[in-house]
């Protein structure tokens, strides 16, 4: 079992509320989304590893962790947010890297991705598992670190 960790602070949803089909439709795996808030001090958001692991794939707007038990979480930081080219996104972890549940990995300002006319949605995914899952999710806020579900 795998405890999957908030990724970053906001609002829990269900993954059918991402307005992408890819997402919403459970192609890459299951899951769940935050709707990012807004630190109060008008600081950037900062994602974490919602699971610890090792670093397997990381962009500006998304980053796989795999697990130790082979389990790979995707946490992708809004929608076509690829387009942005990594403007308003700072890496603050390396690729290979090992890290801990709650270690820093992308900081970036929800803010902004919103004033370019984009969602800032975050979906939180079990790479290539099957659709319907990731069960039982309660609609809440959350903060940074707190358990999302169980895989």
């Amino acid at each position: 079992m795998t405890d999957v960790l908030a990724p970053v602070a906001g609002r829990l949803l269900p993954l059918s509320a991402v307005p992408d089909q890819v997402f919403a439709g459970e192609m890459v795996g299951s899951g769940v989304a935050i709707e990012p808030s807004v630190p109060a001090d008008g600081a950037d958001a900062v994602v974490v590893a919602p699971v610890a692991g090792t670093v397997l794939k990381l962009h500006p707007h998304a980053v796989i962790i795999l697990a130790s038990n082979g389990v790979g979480v995707l946490v992708h930081i809004g929608i076509d947010t690829v387009n942005l080219n990594g403007e308003g996104f700072t890496v603050l972890a390396t690729e290979k890297a090992t890290v801990s549940a709650g270690d820093s990995l992308i900081a970036f300002s929800p803010s902004g991705i919103r004033e370019r006319g984009l969602s800032a949605i975050c979906p939180v995914v079990i790479m290539d598992s099957k659709p319907g899952s990731v069960t039982n999710l309660e609609e809440r806020d959350v903060e940074s670190g707190d358990l999302i579900f169980t895989v």
